[in-house]
């Protein structure tokens, strides 16, 4: 892996540096503010590709980050510093050059940047540079909220409603800092867009066109999303989210993910807007949903295995099946369940999928093909631009019965029902897979069982422009009922 050399020099004195990471915004940024408030402001983000090892950044959120960084870019009057290698190196040998006197950065909680962390604070202290971190991306700390005993929360509703929500309320977003002074250096292959080109993040053949005209990214994108999802989705929310044509999802996730916008930012205002218009109901819900956030990141803290073992041990012995053309079938849309194939194609075209549709598809994936939740976990971090360690992970284990207040594994959900009953009129289905457009709503939902007369009207032909149903929905709910017994004994 390339690593960057620090060019040496003549370097202006410098009191601090910020490392950016998880939280490219200059509002409700706790390092940056307190880093403002001692001086000027060295502002560093590093790409650092080296003890992110298998959790290195997918094609998608790399895409993502590119334009995320040059608005932070722009935002910081095109003063950015961005390297590419190991912080271990990087970020001590640039702070002993420039004379440092203190290094801020916002605390990340994924277990290699845990680790890779400490290493980098115990080099820093060893240098006589002071560290000092802060929380900029949760609202609750993991070691925060525990039971009675000490011991971490093991369910959903318990963390939240009695651990969460009885503890001191997430704390007022900070503003701009006023006094921001951003130091100048003499390094014009690292600074602004040179240095954010340099990193080479976007694709070198044209996968993003579509994904680029779906975002507007970074943090002023981000506020305005929020204001307007709560402005025209907040209301109806509890219900709405379920239907992928309604307006009632936030699409907040890649932008706090990538800390455009904080949660305490989302949290204050919700509460703000919620009041507003009194639907105490739906502002309850989409609050709980920040609250899940938090819990997949609880999860990882205090499980640091979970995006690679079982939370529930017993699903070791798991018999699955894994076909590999089973597996590029759902990769690729081309399952023969209009639903499942919709929400595979809008990840590919999007970098996104509506949230109960990716219930459907992981369900489909783990319990109707018997194929690893690894796989699936593997397939969106690389396609999601909203691809998050803890969310991601926790999410799979939910729907494969395995992890943390999981769906049961009986709960098997059911392609052409759930069709029916969330995108009835057929307008998600027909934007994602076109192919069906002309087939009635009847049919609409399981082109397997309609008529051929009606198939050669709507010019549909199964097998040759669109996939017969790659399995049956009964006898595969039966397999993998019959594969979870099996672990009993």
């Amino acid at each position: 892996m390339h690593q960057q050399v620090i060019p040496e020099h003549t370097i202006p004195a410098i009191h601090t540096i910020v490392w950016f990471r998880q939280d490219l915004r200059l509002a409700d940024n706790p390092a940056l503010t307190a880093a403002a408030q001692q001086g000027s402001v060295l502002p560093v983000y590093i790409l650092d590709d080296i003890n992110s090892g298998e959790w290195a950044m997918g094609g998608a959120s790399r895409w993502w980050l590119h334009h995320s960084l040059c608005a932070l870019n722009e935002s910081l009057n095109g003063r950015l510093v961005v390297l590419h290698g190991d912080p271990l190196q990087l970020l001590p040998s640039l702070a002993q050059q420039i004379d440092a006197q203190a290094v801020f950065w916002n605390r990340c909680y994924e277990p290699w940047r845990i680790a890779r962390d400490k290493q980098i604070k115990e080099r820093l202290q060893r240098d006589s540079i002071a560290l000092h971190s802060h929380n900029s991306s949760l609202l609750w700390e993991p070691w925060q909220i525990l039971k009675g005993d000490q011991t971490p929360y093991q369910m959903f509703t318990p963390y939240y409603r009695k651990g969460c929500l009885q503890a001191q309320p997430p704390r007022a977003p900070l503003p701009v800092p006023s006094q921001l002074q951003i130091s100048k250096l003499a390094m014009p292959d690292a600074i602004g867009a040179k240095g954010i080109d340099a990193l080479k993040l976007l694709p070198t053949i044209p996968w993003d066109r579509t994904m680029t005209a779906t975002w507007n990214i970074g943090e002023a994108a981000a506020l305005q999303r929020l204001e307007e999802f709560l402005e025209t989705g907040l209301q109806g929310y509890r219900e709405g989210r379920n239907v992928p044509q309604r307006p009632n999802v936030s699409r907040l996730s890649p932008h706090l993910h990538f800390g455009e916008v904080s949660p305490n930012q989302v949290w204050a205002l919700a509460q703000q807007i919620g009041m507003a218009q009194r639907v105490e109901d739906d502002l309850d819900c989409f609050l709980s949903e920040l609250g899940w956030r938090e819990f997949s990141y609880y999860l990882l803290f205090h499980r640091p295995t979970l995006p690679r073992e079982n939370l529930q041990r017993r699903f070791d012995l798991f018999p699955w099946r894994n076909d590999p053309s089973l597996l590029q079938a759902w990769q690729k849309g081309q399952t023969g369940f209009p639903l499942v194939d919709a929400g595979m194609r809008e990840l590919w075209q999007t970098g996104y999928m509506h949230n109960r549709v990716r219930m459907v598809v992981g369900s489909f994936l783990v319990k109707n093909l018997l194929t690893h939740w690894h796989h699936g976990e593997d397939w969106f971090w690389d396609c999601l631009v909203d691809a998050d360690l803890a969310s991601n992970s926790a999410s799979w284990q939910w729907i494969a019965g395995c992890g943390a207040d999981a769906a049961p594994y009986f709960r098997v959900f059911n392609p052409v029902t759930q069709s029916e009953k969330f995108d009835p009129q057929g307008a998600y289905i027909r934007r994602y897979v076109p192919e069906l457009a002309a087939l009635p709503d009847k049919y609409l939902h399981n082109p397997s069982a309609a008529p051929a007369d009606v198939l050669s009207a709507a010019g549909v032909s199964l097998a040759k422009n669109y996939p017969r149903a790659i399995v049956d929905l009964r006898y595969s709910r039966e397999a993998a009922l019959l594969a979870f017994k099996s672990l009993r004994h």
